[in-house]
Formats: C-alpha cells, structure tokens, sequence
C-alpha cells in the first residue's frame, strides 16, 4: 500500500472518529453551543467538559507518539506552518469565524457531519462556507 493511500486511509479514519466524537457529545446541535456561549443566560458548560476532555486525550496522544519521533510515520519530514506571527489576515480571518460560529453555532467540522442529517440549514451553511472560501481564494490570488 503506497503512502500516499495509507495518508487518506487515515485521515478518513480520523475524520470518522472526530465526527462520532461530535455526535455523541452532541456538540453538532447549533443549539448546544449558542447556549454555551449565552453566558449571562440559559448557560450550558457542558461544551467546556468535552473540550477539557479532546484536550487531555489529545494531549496524552501527542506527547506518547508524537513528540518523541524524528519524522511522521508516513512521511520524510513534519509540515509545520513558516509563518509564526499574527497578521492582518489571521486576525481577519478568525474573528469572522468566530462571529459566524457564534451567531450560527455551528463550524465547518459539525457543519460537515450534519450533512448525514440532511438537514437544509446545514446544507446552506456547508454552501456559504464553500462560497467564501472560492471568494477569498479569487480576492487573495
């Protein structure tokens, strides 16, 4: 098996696990998260339990198998990002998404896994998302 189809092999694979994850701690429901982020009002911590939780498994995971080695399994060398600063784009960039999660209470990775449900909000949401992307990509090019 070529690394290559081993590498899509196991982003599919983590893809699976990452949307189950969000399934079963529900965090898919828009629903869920506004009333995480309503603070002075119908508060629920639960998203901070299940977002304590990803981090200490990730955490774990990655200082076991992944801190320790010189090169990924399935390729020569780690790809990490060259810019290291913040920058106009960034900072741009992810207060949009973080007013969009918070009016729509959904992101791209639960947006995706409601697409199972068919659910229409869902299916507009996924659109704009891939819309913007088409457009910033013309804007920046």
């Amino acid at each position: 098996m070529s690394n290559s189809l081993k590498q899509t092999l196991i982003a599919l694979i983590s893809g699976i696990i990452f949307g189950t994850g969000l399934t079963i701690s529900q965090m898919v429901d828009p629903n869920k998260v506004i009333n995480f982020l309503d603070v002075a009002g119908n508060w629920d911590p639960s998203l901070a339990f299940v977002m304590m939780g990803a981090l200490t498994v990730f955490g774990t995971g990655y200082w076991l198998l992944v801190s320790k080695k010189a090169k990924p399994t399935f390729d020569e060398q780690f790809s990490l990002p060259a810019k290291q600063g913040l920058d106009k784009t960034l900072i741009i960039g992810s207060s949009l998404f973080g007013i969009g999660w918070g009016l729509a209470g959904i992101c791209p990775g639960p947006a995706l896994t409601n697409t199972l449900s068919f659910n229409l909000d869902m299916i507009y949401f996924i659109v704009a998302m891939v819309v913007g992307m088409f457009i910033i990509n013309r804007v920046k090019t």
